[in-house]
């Protein structure tokens, strides 16, 4: 047989009435309180959430603005490499140019030089054979000329002499 024990006897109704009457009475206070902070909590994530995304916003700003100073900068670089080859080719061109024009003021000079020496060659020449034919021709003069054959050649270029100074003259 079960004994039956009355509700009031029970421990457990106790305790489930006093959690009833606990809440009835402070439920409401608790109620407010557990809001407050769970809209605190949710005000919190809100201006969190904002502001991480002014941040991303920033961040993505920032990430243009450097791939727009990356391009300049690659076109600038591309620009200063352009720039630098078609100065090393005016600068290979003109260097070739004045190689070449060096080289033939050298040619000219070499060629005055020769010029020079065969005119300084010629004139040593012209002057061995002037001096051989004046000692060859004294030579013949004092071997085959008299004295009566001098006075009549001199005599000869002294009347002439008159006739040579007109022409000069004139």
């Amino acid at each position: 047989m079960e004994h039956q024990v009355s509700f009031f006897a029970e421990p457990r109704s106790w305790v489930a009435i006093a959690f009833v009457i606990f809440f009835v009475i402070f439920g409401k206070k608790l109620w407010g309180v557990l809001s407050g902070i769970l809209d605190k909590r949710a005000d919190t994530i809100r201006t969190e959430l904002s502001e991480a995304e002014r941040l991303r916003g920033e961040a993505e700003a920032m990430l243009k603005d450097a791939e727009a100073r990356r391009s300049t900068a690659l076109a600038e670089a591309q620009a200063l490499i352009e720039g630098a080859k078609r100065e090393a080719t005016r600068l290979a061109a003109a260097a070739i140019a004045e190689a070449e024009q060096a080289a033939q003021r050298r040619e000219r000079m070499a060629m005055d030089r020769i010029s020079a020496a065969e005119k300084a060659a010629v004139d040593q020449v012209r002057f061995a054979a002037a001096e051989v034919a004046g000692v060859a021709a004294r030579n013949v003069i004092v071997e085959t000329l008299s004295a009566d054959a001098s006075a009549a050649i001199v005599d000869k270029a002294i009347a002439q002499l008159p006739a040579a100074l007109a022409s000069k003259a004139a």
